[in-house]
């Protein structure tokens, strides 16, 4: 029997359906806030990166427990061979060289399938290794932070001055190491953008291939240690600031200025100085490290900072500093004295 509604009950029921979907009470549920996406992150590298790459682990361990949970390290490798439970997605390619990923075009397909936001580079070893001039190398590394670009205007990248090597078959890598991460503060404040900046990473300063490789090239357990906690400032820098095209918050903070001794020998002795903006809400845009020297000491060479008599001067790319977040710089003195531990202060002013 086929049946009717009457027309009044029809628009009766009508109305209270309406009603209720007002109230939340029928129909499709209103739509759930959609959640930010995570910060992507890709480490890009040769098998210092990716083989296994464990600095990887330490780093996303340590930015896990300090609360930047929001973050996704993307890559089309996996390596899952560290100690740490990690996201262990990363463009670590063993044996591969920064200009013959660029000459070959190879980054613009891993852009592509991993679209990062955010580009953590270590990249050039094989490169010196294979006597690659240093010219040579940095016009690869300008193509690849222009690929990058392309596949996103505001990418934001980090890139290490190389960690030092001394492999048994190339007495000359060492010095070629020195030579090339000179050149990568200058090349990386020429490409540096408001939109994409282009951040240096000292990971050679204080690292010692006796104590901190197994095979003079590859990192140990202290190596990784050392390579995670010289990227984890930067990043975390970056992750806390946001838009990169966004001003940063306005007002003068306050810096400190730690020495540290590297190493000592007869005639000299090197350091290195962790500055850090201890305002807990203000960033800093320049800042000035005065250093305090033995008696008979004398500054004969610094890199990441420019250099005025005693005075270090942030290096104009790593001068604006977020609240808590730190750089590095590091110098060589000569001394008049006999080997030993050198007795430095260092005094931070900002603005």
């Amino acid at each position: 029997m086929r049946s009717r509604r009457h027309p009044l009950l029809a628009a009766f029921l009508a109305t209270l359906f309406a009603l209720a979907a007002g109230f939340g009470l029928a129909g499709a549920p209103p739509a759930a806030a959609t959640a930010a996406a995570p910060v992507r992150i890709m480490p890009l590298g040769d098998s210092i990166t990716g083989s296994p790459g464990c600095w990887r682990s330490l780093l996303w361990d340590q930015l896990q427990n300090a609360g930047y949970t929001d973050i996704d390290f993307v890559g089309t490798l996996n390596a899952q061979s560290c100690a740490l439970t990690h996201d262990a997605d990363n463009e670590g390619h063993g044996g591969f060289l920064a200009t013959t990923t660029a000459d070959q075009n190879l980054l613009p397909g891993w852009l592509a399938a991993t679209a990062p936001d955010i580009v953590v580079m270590h990249f050039g070893t094989n490169d010196v290794w294979s006597s690659i001039a240093p010219d040579t190398i940095l016009a690869a590394y300008t193509k690849l932070v222009g690929q990058m670009r392309a596949a996103n205007p505001s990418m934001k990248v980090l890139v290490a001055q190389l960690i030092p090597i001394n492999p048994s078959s190339c007495a000359e890598c060492a010095a070629r190491t020195v030579s090339f991460n000179q050149r990568i503060p200058a090349w990386a404040q020429g490409i540096t953008t408001t939109q994409s900046p282009v951040s240096v990473v000292d990971q050679w300063t204080g690292f010692d291939t006796a104590s901190d490789t197994y095979d003079g090239v590859h990192p140990n357990a202290s190596g990784d240690a050392k390579m995670a906690a010289r990227w984890y400032p930067e990043l975390s820098a970056l992750l806390t600031r946001g838009d990169p095209g966004e001003p940063e918050e306005p007002g003068n903070g306050g810096c400190s200025a730690n020495f540290r001794p590297v190493s000592a020998w007869q005639g000299g002795y090197q350091g290195e100085v962790t500055v850090t903006n201890t305002s807990p809400t203000a960033s800093i845009s320049s800042w000035a490290v005065t250093l305090a020297l033995p008696e008979g000491s004398q500054l004969t060479q610094v890199w990441n900072g420019a250099l005025t008599g005693t005075t270090v001067r942030d290096a104009g790319w790593n001068g604006t500093l977020t609240p808590g977040a730190s750089t590095t710089f590091g110098f060589v003195a000569s001394t008049s004295g006999s080997a030993g531990t050198p007795s430095v202060t260092a005094s931070c002013s900002a603005s």
